[in-house]
């Protein structure tokens, strides 16, 4: 009699026996479709955890800078306006097929800022009227010419005017202001050009297309300066600010972090202090954004505090000098993670020179942010703040000359160095590399010191070009200064104790 199989619809089990007896452990037998099932799912639900993901940074981004959304907004509207000029009949048989181009300026010349975009109309706007003037002219010239040497005639001029356009794109003062118009007169007579070969209506052409440009042109200008603005002025203005707060604040925790490592700060506090060591580098990485904050500003009109002719270029000289400080910092940051210890008594002997050092500079950086953040000319607190820091320059250099007498208690004789003192000393208490780098730390500070007077200066004269007002507000202002001051002190104070204990 034959064996009887049953049939299962669901998973079939296999049980195999050896030739000894023994049995292997049950195993279910999977078919295809439950293989291609599995894999179809584990494909949906991973496209779906992407989809999840990047639903999530989207979001985030627009929560962390909802202008990104409003300029997504503004592009969406002004692409709708045009879109019904190029709908309505009596605009469309006036221009004909030409009318895409109005559309295509919206798309191509709508930036974020107000500048950047009213730079971009200009130029376009520029570009294409001269490319079309010129490229008539050239018709016309070659059309007299006959018809065997017409493309000879076109093809020449086509070679010269491109090739000039394109060499004024590497002048440095035509390419920070019509670098963008150059290229289009470039595509611009290239076309217009080369289409009158074939096109009898040459002059209509061209005419249809200046008008279409000119209408994306005006509805962009119109459309970024009437719903939610921004200035790129005034972003070049706010950047400086923030960037010399980052400034005092890295310069602070950098050298409060340095003489400060007795190891009983909190976890939050040493994550605050590294947060503030980051700074400086922002200050470091914002040379193209100021370089292009400050060309766009040029083209703006008056708005707010800041006029037609406002000095840009003066926020520029602005941010070299903080650059020239950022650097030092970036020093003292290489200083702290030196694999050279320091000795304890050294440290302790600059400890406090250099930290006074450090709060009054990092407290005069503050007090120009905040000139420049209210637009008020310097107070009598600026120059009190510059002199304590010349103050407390001085008594660290002061301090400088006394440690070959701390490091050798008897008198050194004025033909020997420092390095021949310590050697020949019977009992020296600190060698020489563990002297470097403390001093060159407070080496440092000193050189900041003087950079920092550089960027008073162009405060000062950033504050005579464009007027800023008379500080008519000097009790709260004081207030602010003095609160100031005496949160360094205390900082000051804290460190040098906890340098006592080490």
């Amino acid at each position: 009699m034959a064996p009887r199989k049953e049939v299962f619809e669901g998973v079939e089990w296999r049980i195999r026996v050896a030739a000894d007896g023994s049995s292997e452990a049950l195993v279910p037998a999977t078919g295809l479709a439950r293989n291609a099932w599995l894999g179809l799912k584990g494909l949906i639900s991973g496209f779906a955890l992407k989809v999840r993901m990047f639903v999530k940074k989207a979001w985030d981004v627009g929560t962390n800078d909802p202008r990104k959304v409003i300029h997504c907004i503004k592009v969406g509207l002004a692409l709708a306006i045009v879109s019904l000029f190029y709908f309505m009949r009596p605009f469309y048989d006036g221009v004909g097929g030409n009318a895409m181009w109005a559309v295509m300026t919206v798309v191509v010349v709508f930036e974020p800022t107000v500048g950047a975009t009213l730079y971009k109309c200009f130029n376009r706007v520029l570009g294409t009227f001269l490319a079309g003037f010129l490229a008539v002219g050239v018709h016309w010239v070659a059309s007299q010419s006959g018809e065997r040497v017409e493309p000879f005639v076109v093809g020449a001029s086509v070679f010269l005017l491109a090739s000039a356009a394109t060499f004024s794109r590497l002048i440095p003062s035509v390419k920070s202001r019509f670098d963008y118009g150059a290229l289009i007169f470039i595509l611009t007579f290239s076309f217009v050009a080369v289409s009158g070969y074939r096109v009898d209506k040459l002059f209509e052409l061209a005419h249809h297309r200046i008008s279409t440009i000119i209408i994306g042109s005006s509805l962009c200008i119109l459309v970024i300066m009437l719903v939610c603005p921004i200035w790129s002025g005034q972003e070049l203005h706010s950047l400086i600010v923030r960037n010399m707060d980052k400034l005092a604040d890295s310069l602070d925790g950098c050298v409060t972090q340095y003489f400060n490592q007795s190891g009983e700060g909190t976890n939050s506090k040493e994550e605050a202090t590294d947060n503030k060591l980051q700074g400086y580098k922002c200050v470091l990485s914002s040379k193209a954004s100021e370089e292009s904050m400050a060309n766009f500003g040029r083209w703006e009109p008056s708005h707010g505090q800041f006029n037609f002719r406002h000095p840009w270029k003066q926020y520029l000289k602005i941010g070299a000098s903080m650059r020239s400080c950022a650097y030092c910092i970036e020093a003292l940051n290489s200083c702290i993670k030196s694999e050279n210890q320091a000795a304890k008594l050294i440290k302790q002997h600059l400890g406090s020179g250099c930290l006074k050092v450090s709060s009054s500079s990092s407290n005069v950086i503050r007090e120009l942010a905040e000139t420049v953040k209210t637009m008020k000319k310097k107070s009598s607190t600026t120059d009190l703040l510059a002199e304590e820091m010349k103050s407390a320059v001085q008594g660290l250099q002061n301090d400088f000359k006394t440690i070959p007498h701390l490091l050798n208690p008897s008198a050194i004789p004025g033909n020997k160095t420092l390095e021949t003192a310590c050697s020949e000393a019977t009992t020296p208490t600190v060698t020489l590399m563990e002297l470097v780098p403390v001093v060159t730390l407070a080496s440092i500070l000193i050189e900041i010191s003087g950079r920092i007077e550089a960027l008073v200066d162009a405060v000062e004269e950033l504050a005579k070009l464009a007027e800023f007002g008379i500080n008519d507000d000097k009790s709260k202002h004081s207030k602010m200064t003095d609160k100031t001051v005496s949160d360094a002190k205390q900082q000051t104070e804290g460190t040098m104790k906890a340098l006592q204990r080490v």
